[in-house]
């Protein structure tokens, strides 16, 4: 990355706490989420399938590195003028993450300098509790495409696009780094008259099927961002995003 790192590694054993301010303000990590729109899941759970698969040597501490800040030449395809927020505004923070093998991983994430503490909260609880992620990839490696990431099941967080959604263009939460995509097939995006989105996530359509990677209501990973106060598009009504966390439900 052309940008020189301006924070030493973290090295947190459970997390950290703590968080900035941009715009849009963030909430504060011990605000409770908002009740948000009417479920759009079911209104049961079932009980969670295994795992991934465990090793049985023991894994690392966890690490998360904050970058300074970020150049166009560091979002070449997510980001352009015009877009709400400049690269001076973002940060790129490679941290651990479990991946599908049961193993650690490093993985890289770009979100808004404001929420870089609430962030690496929500990553290192994950970590600890050993959810598994497929890969974390920023969306410049895919040319700024939220298609092709979301076809590779990637979890992202910064691109500078409109949001999927009826009425007039707005800025996608994503556009300002305030969102983060988790991962995508197997917490899909089901679009009302579109379909479903990656397309390889219909088989995760149905959220009574709890399986490994899956966000669902008092899961770890809607818990993990519930704790710094970031909301779940799981709850939208008539379109839910189940892959789609945000500072304000949007």
């Amino acid at each position: 990355m052309a940008t020189t790192v301006a924070a030493a590694a973290i090295m947190l054993a459970a997390g950290c706490a703590g968080a900035g301010a941009g715009p849009p303000a963030a909430a504060p990590a011990t605000q409770a989420p908002s009740a948000g729109p009417t479920p759009g899941g079911p209104s049961h759970r079932a009980t969670p399938g295994p795992g991934p698969r465990r090793t049985s040597l023991p894994l690392r501490r966890f690490s998360a590195t904050v970058s300074g800040r970020l150049s166009p030449r560091d979002v070449p395809f997510s980001w352009h003028p015009g877009c709400p927020v400049s690269p001076s505004e973002l940060r790129a923070i490679r941290l651990s993450y479990i991946g599908f093998d049961g193993t650690a991983h490093t993985g890289e994430i770009i979100v808004n300098a404001s929420v870089t503490a609430q962030v690496i909260k929500v990553f290192s609880l994950l970590y600890r509790a050993r959810f598994p992620i497929r890969r974390m990839k920023p969306v410049d490696v895919f040319h700024g495409s939220d298609p092709r990431s979301m076809a590779a099941d990637n979890t992202s967080g910064f691109n500078c696009r409109r949001a999927v959604a009826p009425g007039p263009p707005q800025w996608s939460m994503h556009a300002y780094g305030l969102a983060i995509d988790v991962n995508t097939r197997q917490n899909p995006y089901i679009e009302a008259g579109a379909g479903v989105h990656p397309s390889a996530g219909a088989a995760y359509v149905n959220r009574s099927d709890i399986r490994p990677g899956m966000a669902y209501s008092g899961g770890i990973l809607v818990s993990a961002f519930r704790s710094v106060g970031w909301e779940w598009g799981g709850y939208w009504a008539g379109s839910p995003d189940y892959q789609h966390f945000s500072v304000n439900g949007r």
